[in-house]
């Protein structure tokens, strides 16, 4: 198959490639697509035979949950089964954004959107190419991340090239994303509110507008449990790269980091390093080269939705310049921070050095 990839401004909506998106996706085919999270990859959501080419274009467990994107509130009602009060809260202060809400599903949608439970995942996109894209298709749209499952989520159009050439009919290349980070997704079938997987919307701004939430316990349960939210069962965002995650005392984390740098270099790896500006400026002051295969700053710890933005592109790179292990740093979770351990502790398998 041969992939077309058409970039297009967020600023100026020429409908041609939009024409072109909309048609392939009314015939049964895939589009990647950018959102304001990450780039989806999406089919039809009320064609099953459609929904199961993201499956294999990606190489995406059939038992892991999509979720349904919509361009219009009047496109959810259709798809569930009931809209609590707090769900309507929470969609009227996030929606268009990066939430996801948990609704009982409507027998409208096939259960391999939802990996057959009876519930099903929608959320509305604020980036206007997706709005643009669903309003042109006519139907709402189911969209994983649109990388090789397993590999960190696509942030760039570059990056689905990099993962689906060949694999999927077109690529629309709306520039990078914005947030960096997958969409939060909250439970409102259940009380009081669960969030399935953190993200873009933290857990502290759901609170403020509907009072108590919390994790749920999932998020840390073994692994062989069905997921009820993407993102919940497999190991995800990973590089090809080995990821370990240095943890301790902020005093003690840079002398830790250049320690585990020489010891894993004299065994012949190629190690790249990816850092606070904080501890990145310690260890520029700590005697002995540190000269690693690829050295990036994240952000700061008090500017968490920049370390967002930047992790999954960086991981990316860590691999184009042929690392073998990475070591990264944890981050505070306070705010979006829950989100970013989130994705670094699963690209890590947890593998933690304290």
């Amino acid at each position: 198959m041969k992939t077309e990839y058409l970039q297009v401004n967020p600023e100026n909506l020429d409908r041609r490639p939009f024409r072109k998106a909309g048609d392939l996706l009314r015939q049964g085919e895939v589009v990647a697509f950018p959102t304001e999270t990450v780039y989806g990859l999406g089919a039809n959501a009320l064609n099953a035979n459609a929904v199961k080419k993201i499956f294999l274009a990606k190489g995406r467990p059939h038992d892991n949950p999509l979720i349904v994107h919509i361009a219009e509130f009047e496109q959810l009602k259709p798809l569930v089964q009931g809209i609590s009060e707090k769900a309507y809260v929470l969609m009227h202060r996030f929606w268009p954004g990066p939430l996801t809400l948990i609704f009982p599903k409507s027998n409208l949608v096939p259960n391999e959107v939802t990996a057959g439970l009876d519930t099903v995942a929608v959320r509305m996109p604020r980036h206007p190419v997706a709005l643009k894209l669903i309003k042109e298709a006519g139907v709402p749209i189911a969209a994983p991340s649109a990388n090789t499952s397993g590999l960190p989520s696509p942030t760039e159009g570059a990056h689905v090239l990099a993962d689906l050439n060949g694999k999927i009919p077109l690529i629309l290349d709306g520039g990078e994303t914005e947030v960096g980070l997958e969409s939060t997704v909250v439970d409102v079938t259940v009380e009081p509110p669960l969030i399935l997987r953190p993200g873009g919307v933290t857990l502290e701004e759901i609170e403020d507008a509907i009072g108590q939430a919390a994790y749920d316990p999932g998020l840390s349960k073994d692994k062989n449990e069905t997921p009820r939210s993407p993102g919940m069962k497999y190991t995800h965002y990973s590089p090809k790269a080995d990821v370990f995650i240095v943890d301790g005392p902020d005093k003690d984390r840079a002398q830790k980091i250049t320690a585990v740098f020489h010891r894993m270099t004299q065994e012949g790896k190629k190690v790249a390093l990816l850092l606070s500006e904080e501890t990145g400026r310690e260890i520029n002051g700590i005697n002995g080269r540190v000269i690693p295969c690829y050295y990036e700053v994240l952000g700061s710890k008090n500017d968490l939705p920049s370390v967002a933005h930047r992790l999954f592109s960086s991981l990316r790179r860590c691999d184009y310049h042929g690392a073998d292990i990475v070591l990264i740093e944890a981050f505070p979770e306070q705010g979006v921070g829950a989100a970013v351990m989130n994705r670094i502790r699963k690209a890590a398998g947890n593998q933690v050095i304290n």
